[in-house]
C-alpha cells in the first residue's frame, strides 16, 4: 500500500540545515539512515518529520512545492518570523502576496522558501 512519507528539503550544507531546521521546529536529528548526504529529523515522539538531503542544485526562487509552518494568531506569526530570522532565515523579495495575506514568506539559510501561515486569518485569497 502506498503511503505519503515526509517532506525532504535539498541543501548544500547539511550541518547548517540540520541546525536551522532542528531549532526552528524543535526536532532532533536521527541516526536512522544518517550519512554524508542525508539526515532525518524527528519529532518528540520519534516520528520522522523532515528529511534533509545533500543537493548541488540551487534552490528554486518560486518552488511549486514548499513547507507551510502553521501558527494560530497574528501575534504568534510575528514572534515566530522574528525567531526564525534570528536563527538564520531571511526575508526574500516576494511579489506574490495577495491583498491581505495570511502568510509570510521566508527562506532558510540555504535559500529554500517556506511560509509561516496564520491560521486565524487563513485562507488568503489570491
Amino acid at each position: 500500500m502506498l503511503r505519503l512519507g515526509f517532506p525532504v528539503v535539498g541543501v548544500t550544507d547539511l550541518d547548517r540545515a540540520i541546525a536551522f531546521w532542528a531549532a526552528a521546529l524543535d526536532l532532533t536529528p536521527s541516526a536512522e539512515w544518517a550519512n554524508a548526504g542525508w539526515r532525518t529529523l524527528t519529532g518528540p515522539d520519534g516520528a520522522r518529520v523532515l528529511g534533509l538531503m545533500r543537493s548541488d542544485s540551487p534552490p528554486e526562487p518560486r518552488p511549486r512545492v514548499h513547507l507551510d509552518l502553521l501558527v494560530d494568531t497574528a501575534a504568534e506569526q510575528t514572534a515566530e518570523v522574528d525567531r526564525l530570522v534570528a536563527l538564520g532565515a531571511t526575508v526574500p523579495d516576494w511579489d506574490g502576496y495577495p491583498a491581505e495575506p495570511d502568510f509570510v514568506v521566508l527562506a532558510d539559510p540555504e535559500g529554500n522558501v517556506f511560509c509561516v501561515v496564520d491560521l486565524g486569518r487563513a485562507p488568503s485569497s489570491g
